[in-house]
């Protein structure tokens, strides 16, 4: 290819004239104004990933936008990364770099105001009161009903718009 651009080969598209004339086409012919999404988006942070498959889907049905991160450090990014982007967290207390609630904590400091709720399959009422004090939305205890988690997605950003 020409010019400052030097992309791989598998990158790289061979441009030939089309064979028919191309339609010709005018301003008006797209439409004025684009509409922003309005779904909210979730952050879902799990290190298994049957568990974050399960909460997409079940969340993504619902008509949420789901953001993933396997680990608190891609959590951390995601949310840094996408200010005002993030409407809702879900994140699992035990991670594999972090298996306490400094994830939540960080995650306070970046965005104080997106409701975040924790997940674990190892409450207790330390933890549940830790929790708390760092500012979580709520606990919620592992497992749990997938049907659960869109009423209670609501709450959240109902919290947050309060």
């Amino acid at each position: 290819m020409d010019g400052g651009c030097h992309m791989p080969a598998q990158f790289q598209q061979r441009l030939t004239r089309p064979s028919q004339p191309v339609a010709h086409l005018e301003p008006g012919d797209f439409p004025q104004r684009m509409e922003k999404s309005t779904a909210a988006t979730v952050l879902i942070v799990d290190d298994e990933s049957l568990v974050r498959w399960s909460l997409a889907e079940t969340l993504g049905a619902e008509g949420y936008a789901v953001t993933e991160a396997e680990d608190g450090k891609s959590a951390l990014h995601a949310l840094s990364s996408q200010p005002g982007n993030i409407d809702v967290v879900l994140l699992e207390v035990r991670l594999p770099d972090c298996d306490d609630l400094r994830v939540l904590s960080a995650m306070r400091r970046v965005s104080p105001l997106v409701p975040v709720v924790v997940m674990t399959a190892f409450g207790t009422p330390d933890l549940l009161d830790e929790a708390r004090r760092l500012g979580a939305f709520t606990v919620i205890n592992k497992p749990f009903d997938m049907h659960e988690v869109g009423p209670l997605i609501e709450r959240a950003l109902a919290f947050a718009a309060e």
